[in-house]
C-alpha cells in the first residue's frame, strides 16, 4: 500500500482546492530542474496526515500548491523551457500573510527542493522531528 501511495499522481479533484484569488502578484523564478526532478514535482502530493501541510499537483506545465487544511492556492507556477518560471502568488492577506517577493522565492525555493526529492517522505519525516525533540527534551530534564 505505501508503494502505491507513492505512485499516485495527484490532481485538483484530489483535495477541496481554491482556485487563486484575485489579490495575486506575479514574479519569475529562475531555476533548472533536472528531469528526475521534474517527475518528482509531476507526483504531487497528496496529504496523507494533519502534518503534510501542502497539497500539490501538476496541470500540464504548471504547478498549483494548496495549503491542505483551508485549500487555498498560494503559488502557481508555470514552468517554462527557458528555466525563466513564471510564478503566481496569492496576496489575499486573509489566506496567505507574505507581502515579499524575495520572502516568497526563499519559501518557494525550499518547498521546490523538498518536493522534488524523488524519496521525501513527509510523515516520517516528521515523526523523527518528533523523536528528536522528545530526545532533546529528555536530556536537558
Amino acid at each position: 500500500m505505501e508503494e502505491n501511495r507513492k505512485q499516485r499522481i495527484a490532481c485538483r479533484e484530489d483535495w477541496k482546492t481554491e482556485p487563486m484569488p484575485k489579490q495575486h502578484e506575479t514574479f519569475v523564478l529562475t531555476r533548472k530542474f533536472s528531469e528526475n526532478e521534474m517527475k518528482s514535482l509531476s507526483r504531487g502530493n497528496i496529504p496523507q496526515a494533519m502534518e503534510d501541510k501542502w497539497f500539490f499537483y501538476m496541470e500540464g506545465p504548471t504547478l498549483l500548491a494548496h495549503r491542505s487544511w483551508t485549500g487555498y492556492c498560494i503559488f502557481r507556477i508555470d514552468f517554462k523551457t527557458d528555466n525563466n518560471h513564471l510564478v503566481t502568488v496569492n496576496r489575499n492577506p486573509k489566506q496567505y500573510g507574505s507581502k515579499d517577493i524575495e520572502e516568497d522565492k526563499k519559501t518557494l525555493n525550499k518547498l521546490l527542493d523538498r518536493w522534488s526529492e524523488s524519496q521525501y517522505d513527509y510523515y516520517n519525516e516528521w515523526i523523527s522531528e518528533i523523536y528528536d525533540t522528545l530526545k532533546k527534551t529528555d536530556s536537558e530534564q
